[in-house]
């Protein structure tokens, strides 16, 4: 059932509180946010403003059966995925964050990864990826340097203020799901047919 919509107060008193991640071991893929804006620090659940288009997006790249609603974030799960952030704490933007704090969150992020050991770590914003992992030149797509046995992916930040993917970004999701696919049916194949989905 969709959260209730915050009142301003409640958005005012969402800054600097977290979201808890959505992660077990050895899913198929993490996704992570730059940082929970208020609206989702709020509503206690990811992604969960409006007007950002991960939820929809999942979908029509076919991550998702359906569009979930944000409160049914834990399903996620279910289905081999999982969410977290580079930095945890909500700001209204997320070019409140100094460059030292999401340097220091990428540090945390990469404990979290060796210690869960997700297939993928798909971080949705190219820039806090830059400025996290030291990699001033990093582009979209598959990363050459992995995290342990972690591929690392980079898409777009679904904000509803990055107008510029806003029409690529099914294409690009679509794109990172064919090779997610593609990788877990070699797992299978070298595993001799065995493995959960």
């Amino acid at each position: 059932m969709p959260s209730p919509k915050p009142s301003r107060a409640d958005l005012l008193a969402a800054a600097n509180k977290t979201v808890p991640d959505v992660i077990a071991a050895s899913l198929n893929v993490l996704f992570c946010g730059i940082n929970p804006g208020l609206y989702t620090a709020a509503i206690g659940h990811h992604f969960g403003r409006p007007g950002n288009r991960f939820w929809p997006t999942l979908h029509a790249a076919g991550f998702t059966p359906r569009l979930f609603d944000p409160s049914e974030e834990q399903d996620l799960l279910l289905l081999g995925y999982g969410i977290t952030n580079v930095v945890a704490r909500a700001t209204a933007a997320a070019d409140e964050l100094s460059a030292v704090e999401i340097v220091a969150g990428g540090k945390i992020l990469e404990e979290k990864v060796r210690q869960w050991e997700p297939r993928f770590l798909a971080v949705l914003g190219v820039g806090a990826y830059r400025v996290a992992f030291a990699r001033p030149k990093a582009t979209m797509g598959r990363q050459p340097e992995p995290i342990g046995q972690t591929t690392v992916w980079v898409l777009p930040n679904p904000s509803g203020l990055n107008v510029f993917y806003q029409k690529r970004l099914p294409d690009l999701f679509r794109e990172f799901r064919v090779a997610v696919v593609a990788e877990h049916d070699d797992h299978r194949r070298t595993k001799g047919g065995t493995g959960g989905g």
